[in-house]
């Protein structure tokens, strides 16, 4: 599988390298359906589900059904970030109902109540579940937010939980897809660390650890706290300006230079005779940073040009490229 970046020459004569910066793998689910449904995010190994108007009090009479699939012969687990539907007799108010396909059929609910009468983590062997949600006349309740993983992830953490809810030195996770635009606070940047009261995943978003889009794992410290914590605006989520807290939150990013690349890839390459007679070849081989001599230009009749690099095991990247280099010769 390559990583291919279409027209990126295409009015620009450059030499080009390719710095990658953060390298993580995750992925989408079947969808979803009716007019019930909130804040939803499904990838392909994680995401986020919510019911409508969630943090606020869901409308009457609707209903939403998630479809999730795993890959076959593995299953889903659950994590419930808040539960909050009018309890009733039989669910009438607002329910949950968690249905399983499989040989037999299960399901489990209807829920309604808080998060006191529910199991707030579930690991369910079926790789095929679908979470229907229907309410009905009530007077309050949040709805809910849930968060799953098709990896079987012990580690799955919601998108509200907070860093005062961890006691460890270091610690790891693993951040479900779609917590950018869910409710909750964030205070500091990268650099300086943040407040242990900032929410997780939200946080690593902030930093660049992991992207919303696919979520991810997270490894954190909990340091000395500093004494005034910025705000800044980074990948979608503005964070604040705070005060001393009991401990800082450190992100560690797994890649912090340059992705190995297997194999390069180009849809064409400069040639050239230097004034020496001698005769150069602008190769997507030297694209890499560590080639000795020119690194890689397209060819002179070149409209679109477009640079493949094979990553080998770290085929699906997250994060930013920066390309730099000297104008191609005349």
């Amino acid at each position: 599988m390559y990583v291919t970046l279409p027209n990126f020459l295409e009015k620009l004569d450059i030499l080009t390298t390719v710095l990658f910066i953060l390298c993580l793998e995750t992925g989408g689910v079947d969808g979803q359906e009716g007019e019930g449904c909130g804040h939803t995010v499904q990838g392909s190994s994680s995401g986020t589900l919510a019911s409508r108007n969630f943090p606020g009090t869901y409308p009457n009479d609707t209903q939403c059904e998630w479809r999730l699939q795993a890959p076959q012969g593995t299953g889903l687990t659950l994590v419930f970030g808040d539960f909050d539907l009018e309890y009733s007799k039989h669910c009438t108010a607002g329910s949950l109902t968690i249905l399983l396909t499989g040989e037999p059929a299960s399901s489990i609910g209807p829920l309604c109540g808080n998060m006191n009468m529910i199991q707030k983590k579930l690991t369910l062997n079926s790789s095929e579940v679908t979470i229907r949600f229907e309410s009905g006349t009530h007077r309050s309740g949040r709805g809910f937010l849930l968060s799953y993983t098709t990896e079987g992830h012990s580690g799955l953490t919601s998108c509200m939980e907070r860093g005062t809810y961890r006691t460890a030195p270091q610690f790891s996770a693993l951040c479900p897809a779609g917590c950018r635009n869910v409710s909750g606070d964030i205070w500091g940047e990268f650099s300086q660390g943040y407040r242990d009261t900032s929410v997780l995943c939200k946080a690593a978003i902030h930093a660049g650890v992991i992207s919303d889009e696919r979520g991810g794992p997270i490894k954190v410290s909990r340091e000395r706290s500093i004494t005034l914590y910025e705000a800044s605006l980074a990948n979608g989520v503005l964070s604040k300006t705070g005060p001393l807290s009991e401990k800082r939150l450190v992100f560690h990013k797994e890649c912090t230079g340059a992705l190995p690349v297997s194999s390069f890839n180009a849809s064409s390459s400069w040639e050239e005779v230097d004034s020496l007679g001698h005769h150069v070849l602008w190769s997507p081989r030297n694209a890499d940073l560590h080639s000795q001599g020119p690194a890689w230009a397209a060819g002179s009749s070149e409209q679109s040009a477009s640079l493949e690099m094979d990553l080998g095991e770290r085929r699906n990247i997250t994060g930013q490229y920066y390309h730099k280099g000297l104008g191609r010769p005349e």
